[in-house]
């Protein structure tokens, strides 16, 4: 019997490789490179800790070099997600009886082999099959995975040690139970650490899961996966389906055991995956819980007291770091007409830096969109702007899909405040610019929070404090993660919880203990010590007579 009251390890974060010219990691990951590069992968499903081949494959191809193969993916059916949905319930039982120091040392076992190990593995996946640089493979699928797996196991333990007063003669306790039923967690392509956390967070709850792995990100899918097993992680916890979504989420929303969604991913699939539970509801055994992070129009406005060569830096870092395709990245800023000159300068001129290519290549800052669906949407809104009266291309506007999914660096300026690029979500490497007048700073800010649907990220650059005040009051609503003389994105694990409102999902803050109390159903527990042994109440006993 473990009777001990465990005490978890305090989480730090992960601190980041450099990968400089001359370090052993920068030498071991190019080794590891070639390694996965030379070989053929088979990605299979895991079902119940089991792997199954379909048959039916997918090729996984790198977006910057379209012509190698690194292997196939076998894609689930119906049947699969009937075997994957019967895994996950008949494993609920015993994983949920399971002591909370055994599943968080799962958990931790799994970061300490990641942080050694397995970094390699997963880093190099990543940059392969989604064509991230090594430094952002190493800040995402290394270092913030490594965080969303130490730091949810102390987020959970201060959950379950939030207890209730006990009035003198009772014991009054919270129990937190994983939801009855399994969750179903819906993974993007953009970011291994989401990949990673969405199944994760529910399973260190007790909860066992069903997950869908975006197909373009399947290749380091597998790796965590694989990593998890190694930790430890017990069969039918959490069980990959990799797949076409209407083929996976169907039977998934079909079944009465359905509990819970976790999910990152378009503003569309999520109100489409909201509009199907709703239309079941009636059908599962409970309300299921529903956590979404989508899209986002993030934003920077800088006022006339911000320094250029900041305001510069921050928009070439935050527009184009892993090509724009971060639900945070910055795709729409708002200038002060008088810096204006000064920042288009410096962010014109760092621009011009910047290389373009394989992952393989250290010295490349962009590399390619993930995939041709994205490779087209993306050079559309750069055909319209090269088309409109109202917008001028200042730098890139190129693309080529010859031998990967390339799009340059792309920076628009316009005149017309809800020009198109200015009001929908890109997600890719395309920034636009609106140049206001300097007295006009409020009715810029209330142009701000009313442009976009969204609300997930947005920056703020000033020296005044009164502005920065001011600014900060009037984008309340308009951003979940909000940056004072900071770019928008790089939201870490344990300092910025991450999330946003409106279209932006449900801002339930991955990386904190509000994400991870929506995978818990709460039981009251009362315990009265020296019950009552008769009906009556003093207040029932008659007043005595008046004497003589």
């Amino acid at each position: 019997m473990n009777n001990a009251y465990a005490r978890i390890p305090a989480p730090i974060n992960e601190p980041v490789l450099s990968y400089a010219p001359g370090s052993a990691e920068r030498a071991s990951l190019q080794q590891f490179l070639g390694c996965l590069k030379s070989n053929h992968l088979e990605v299979p499903a895991f079902i119940g800790g089991k792997e199954v081949y379909t048959g039916n494959t997918s090729d996984i191809r790198p977006p910057h070099e379209t012509a190698h193969k690194l292997g196939v993916a076998h894609q689930c059916g119906a049947v699969e997600i009937s075997r994957a949905i019967d895994a996950a319930v008949q494993a609920r039982a015993a994983w949920s009886r399971m002591e909370f120091t055994d599943r968080a040392a799962i958990f931790l076992k799994a970061a300490d082999l990641l942080s050694g190990k397995w970094r390699n593995a997963v880093n190099a996946s990543t940059m392969l099959g989604q064509s991230k640089n090594a430094f952002q493979a190493e800040i995402d699928a290394a270092c913030e995975t490594i965080d969303f797996l130490r730091f949810n196991v102390h987020y959970a333990q201060q959950i379950y040690s939030d207890q209730p007063y006990s009035a003198p003669g009772t014991w009054n306790r919270l129990e937190y139970r994983p939801l009855e039923g399994f969750v179903f967690a819906v993974t993007p392509f953009n970011f291994t650490s989401i990949t990673a956390n969405l199944p994760t967070a529910p399973a260190l709850m007790g909860n066992t899961v069903v997950w869908k792995p975006a197909s373009s990100s399947i290749y380091s899918a597998y790796y965590l996966y694989k990593l998890l097993e190694e930790a430890g992680l017990p069969p039918g916890v959490i069980n990959m389906v990799p797949g076409p979504g209407a083929t996976i989420g169907d039977p998934v929303f079909a079944s009465p055991h359905f509990a819970g969604l976790h999910f990152t991913g378009s503003t569309g699939t999520f109100q489409h995956m909201w509009r199907t539970i709703g239309a079941n509801i009636s059908n599962y055994y409970s309300y299921p819980r529903i956590v979404g992070e989508t899209g986002g129009k993030d934003f920077i406005v800088a006022h006339a007291s911000a320094p250029a060569d900041v305001v510069g830096t921050a928009i070439v870092r935050g527009a184009f770091e892993y090509q724009g395709q971060k639900c945070s990245a910055v795709s729409r800023v708002y200038l002060p007409e008088s810096s204006w000159p000064a920042i288009k300068e410096c962010m014109l001129g760092q621009l011009e830096e910047l290389k373009m290519g394989s992952v393989e290549d250290f010295g490349n800052f962009i590399n390619a969109v993930i995939d041709r669906k994205a490779f087209h949407s993306i050079s559309s809104y750069i055909d319209h702007a090269k088309a409109s009266s109202s917008a001028t291309i200042i730098h890139g506007g190129d693309y080529s899909d010859a031998r990967g999914y390339f799009i340059e660096p792309t920076v628009i300026v316009t005149t017309d405040p809800v020009y198109k690029s200015m009001c929908e979500e890109i997600f890719g490497p395309v920034v636009t610019i609106f140049v206001y007048k300097d007295n006009e700073f409020a009715e810029t800010l209330d142009l701000v929070n009313t442009t976009s649907p969204y609300a997930l990220t947005g920056a703020i650059f000033a020296q005044d404090r009164t502005v920065i005040a001011q600014a900060t009051h009037a984008l309340r609503d308009a951003a979940g993660n909000f940056y004072i003389n900071d770019k928008p994105t790089g939201a870490v694990v344990g300092q910025q919880p991450f999330g946003g409102a409106r279209a932006s999902g449900t801002n339930d803050k991955a990386g904190s203990p509000l994400n991870l109390i929506r995978w818990v159903s709460a039981r009251t527990i009362k315990e009265t010590f020296s019950p009552p042994t008769h009906y009556s109440y003093p207040f029932l006993v008659p007043e005595e007579s008046p004497s003589g």
